[in-house]
């Protein structure tokens, strides 16, 4: 921290510019902090719903670096051994998440890691569209989310959900326990996946997410960044 802090201050002395250090995929990490700061949010915490690389295209590392820690789920054990290491004092867990608990699920690894996917359809249909292909198919054993949060956060709700799970976003929504937990923020992908950036939105999740009292804060076409409407009346 102190280092990124002296690089800030030498940029800006040499160009006149600020710059801000991003690891997400197109700065959601970026617009997540300036909210922690605009809201004064001094505890925060997080979970990382479909990991991935622990630092290329995540949008937690940011706050890892700045002390924060959190819960990151990753059900690829070959992305998990790397997440483990690089993640230390994060809480690393190895399953996924569904609306039941101590089950397991077929889960399809990619060709393309970031795609990969608990969801059959979701895996044929990149198949079918030459986006990527299935590499290998694996038992994972999968928990709830009230499980985790009861266990890792002492039943108290993580401020920031990173979801970004290839095709169950909806199925893991539809099921969160938003009557018991309300996250002040939620990043969740909200396009369906091409190679040209051409899908369209998935106003499923953007109707769910409005009908459990989210409004979109920022939208970076990919993700969408939602905070609790309370949020902004205070």
């Amino acid at each position: 921290m102190l280092l990124l802090s002296l690089l800030h201050r030498i940029y800006k002395k040499l160009t006149g510019k600020y710059f801000e250090l991003t690891y997400a995929q197109t700065g959601e990490d970026i617009i997540i902090d300036f909210l922690i700061n605009a809201k004064h949010i001094k505890e925060f915490s997080y979970m990382d719903i479909g990991a991935n690389h622990p630092t290329k295209f995540n949008n937690t590392f940011k706050f890892y670096e700045q002390g924060f820690r959190g819960v990151n789920i990753e059900p690829d054990p070959n992305l998990f051994g790397t997440l483990k290491k690089i993640r230390s004092q994060d809480v690393n867990l190895n399953i996924g998440i569904a609306a039941a608990a101590n089950t397991e699920a077929d889960f399809y690894m990619m060709h393309t890691p970031l795609l990969n996917t608990f969801s059959k359809q979701e895996a044929d249909d990149l198949v079918n569209k030459g986006l990527s292909s299935i590499k290998e198919v694996a038992k994972i054993k999968l928990q709830t989310v009230t499980s985790i949060i009861e266990e890792y956060f002492k039943k108290k709700a993580p401020t920031f959900i990173n979801l970004d799970v290839e095709g169950l976003d909806e199925e893991i929504l539809r099921t969160f326990p938003f009557d018991k937990y309300r996250p002040y923020i939620f990043c969740i992908e909200t396009v369906h996946y091409t190679n040209d950036a051409s899908s369209e939105k998935r106003k499923e999740i953007m109707e769910l997410m409005k009908n459990n009292g989210y409004k979109p804060f920022a939208d970076t076409y990919i993700n969408t960044i939602f905070i609790d409407a309370q949020l902004t009346q205070e």
